[in-house]
């Protein structure tokens, strides 16, 4: 998943889901299409083109596309990078309930203190290198141990 959402803008939300499996030929099981338009939030805008939904609902596109070919590891830049406050809770929870419902284990890449509050475990970097690992923290506690490396 990226921070901007690359759907295709002529496909509707549906189609932009389905077309990893398109790409790759692969059969198209319609009721795990169903099941993920449903986790996502999206039954009701399935017909929607991107320019028809808000930016929440494009990142919900983008992470029904991700979570259309059943990977273990989900990769996730900056996924509320582009979304207001409510629509990056709103992703955040629908990426913990991923990780609950499927046993999938989703890596983010954020520069967000507060997406790092659903993670069960944060690894802080600086120059290329681990140098803070923190378990099941608040925000605040994450912008204190960011602000302690630049000190």
């Amino acid at each position: 998943m990226f921070q901007f959402f690359n759907l295709l803008p002529m496909l509707s939300a549906e189609q932009n889901v389905v077309l990893p499996l398109k790409l790759a030929g692969e059969q198209i099981d319609r009721g795990w299409v169903d099941e993920v338009i449903g986790k996502v939030g999206l039954g009701d805008r399935r017909e929607h083109r991107p320019a028809e939904l808000s930016g929440g609902q494009q990142q919900r596109v983008a992470i029904g596309r991700a979570l259309i070919t059943r990977p273990s590891i989900l990769f996730a830049d900056e996924p509320t990078g582009n979304l207001d406050s409510k629509a990056g809770r709103e992703i955040l929870e629908l990426l913990r309930s991923c990780v609950v419902d499927y046993w999938q284990t989703i890596l983010t890449v954020t520069h967000e203190p507060r997406v790092s509050t659903v993670a069960d475990r944060i690894l802080i970097l600086a120059d290329g290198l681990i140098v803070r690992e923190l378990d099941h923290v608040s925000s605040g506690e994450v912008r204190s141990a960011i602000d302690a490396l630049e000190r």
